[in-house]
């Protein structure tokens, strides 16, 4: 059996000992770290899986925007979804700036198709017939959100940290387009605040948190991030940690939210930045138990191949964003920006993953296990969301403490998100059990226990 190396395992120590099982509960679990698995044997590996291309969303083609909007957020708000963004533009052959930035909101039922609104707040060359919602200082990196703390006033509904002197800057708003400081003075000022600086309320934790850019000892561009009560006082600042053996790289933006699936878990999209070669960009994956340590996977989720215009300077960044779209269950949409310095308007394209698909541990043609740490739970019901290709199928052991195999589950073919798992004999989850994972041509995305 190939046994993982332990330091892979970094990121399970805050969570539980040797000698005790791992309580799942009910929550989701993925396979985009090692926290669960004990060792993989045969045929059988994790997989970093790379989104689908789809239409384009939004097209930054007014007059105050431009080839240089970028920091795209997006996030679900009711029964529409807010993208808040910078419009900006430069002349592509000389790369001079031709206007002040501005924020801008776009709005879209469906995450499909955004649309600009005529908010009429903001003037831009006499006019204020436009969607801005915020010029002057702090334009080039707004980013605002929803905060979902239960405790938010009215007042702060919406909250937004903009790149002001001396640091990033809080503010607040009722409807997302008239923004008011909270304070006047920088809150978060050790960092180097020229790309995207982000936000957002943990809801699984009780807290908020911020993350943003900085440059190492070493002269790398990297990522800090701190926590909050109230959103003015910032404290536990620290750098990001990455699992043993992972390289040190320029990460010009993050992208870091808890996964409205699984919020235990934190997914990035940090943006690969390589200057020796023409300063183009890549983002990659990574994902954290605790938002300090973060497992990265080091391929690029979009390649500069995806359509179209991603080779250029900063080019390729993936937005702030991962949404489930009305009547689309089995998948979940994320976003990245293309063509930037051009002579084409800036653009972002939605990308699809399947639901949970980020990483699959896959079984080849020739099969083989992957076996879980001991689990236990409450619950009665195991679920995987997995597909089984043709001829490829799933079968799941049940083992003991020792390793020693007391249930098998019926094979499971075909394809699902949520696949109730059905044993030959029952299992009581409640004392604890080691799961074999036996795949031949198939992946398996995730497992829930209800």
């Amino acid at each position: 059996m190939k046994w993982i190396p332990a330091l892979l395992f970094a990121l399970a120590a805050p969570f539980c000992t040797a000698a005790e099982p791992i309580d799942l509960g009910d929550r989701l679990e993925l396979f985009t770290d090692n926290y669960l698995l004990a060792g993989t044997d045969g045929d059988v590996e994790q997989v970093l899986i790379l989104p689908e291309p789809k239409d384009v969303v939004i097209t930054c083609d007014d007059a105050w925007e431009g080839n240089t909007s970028g920091y795209f957020g997006l996030f679900e708000d009711g029964d529409e979804f807010k993208m808040i963004y910078r419009g900006w533009r430069h002349d592509p052959e000389t790369k001079k700036e031709l206007q002040d930035e501005v924020t801008c909101l776009a709005v879209s039922k469906n995450g499909l198709k955004f649309t600009k609104p005529n908010l009429g707040v903001r003037e831009f060359k006499g006019s204020k017939e436009n969607n801005i919602i915020w010029n002057g200082g702090g334009s080039h990196n707004f980013f605002g959100f929803l905060d979902t703390n239960p405790e938010a006033k009215p007042e702060g509904k919406y909250k937004a940290l903009a790149g002001m002197k001396g640091g990033l800057v809080p503010l607040q708003s009722t409807d997302a387009v008239n923004w008011k400081k909270i304070v006047d003075k920088a809150v978060i000022t050790n960092g180097a605040f020229d790309s995207q600086n982000l936000a957002f309320y943990d809801n699984h934790r009780g807290e908020y948190r911020a993350y943003w850019r900085y440059f190492s000892k070493t002269g790398f561009r990297a990522i800090r991030t701190a926590t909050s009560k109230d959103f003015v006082n910032w404290e536990k600042e620290e750098d990001l940690k990455y699992t043993e053996g992972t390289p040190e790289q320029h990460l010009y933006t993050n992208a870091v939210q808890p996964y409205f699936r699984a919020p235990h878990l934190f997914i990035g999209f940090p943006t690969r930045y390589l200057p020796g070669e023409g300063q183009r960009v890549e983002p990659i994956l990574m994902t954290s138990r605790d938002g300090v340590l973060f497992h990265r996977w080091n391929d690029p989720v979009v390649p500069e191949s995806a359509p179209e215009d991603r080779k250029g300077n900063r080019s390729n960044y993936m937005t702030w964003g991962i949404l489930q779209l009305p009547g689309k269950p089995d998948e979940i949409s994320v976003y990245a920006t293309e063509s930037y310095y051009g002579p084409k308007p800036g653009r972002v394209r939605r990308f699809v993953y399947r639901t949970d698909g980020f990483v699959a541990l896959r079984g080849g043609k020739n099969g083989g296990n992957a076996t879980t740490k001991f689990l236990r739970t409450d619950e009665d019901q195991l679920l995987v969301n997995y597909v089984a290709n043709k001829g490829g199928s799933l079968v799941i052991e049940a083992l003991d403490a020792g390793g020693n195999r007391f249930s098998t589950s019926k094979p499971l073919t075909g394809d699902s998100t949520a696949a109730k798992v059905e044993w030959e004999k029952p299992v009581d989850f409640k004392i604890g059990v080691k799961l074999r994972f036996s795949l031949t041509n198939a992946d398996l995305y995730s497992i829930k226990f209800e």
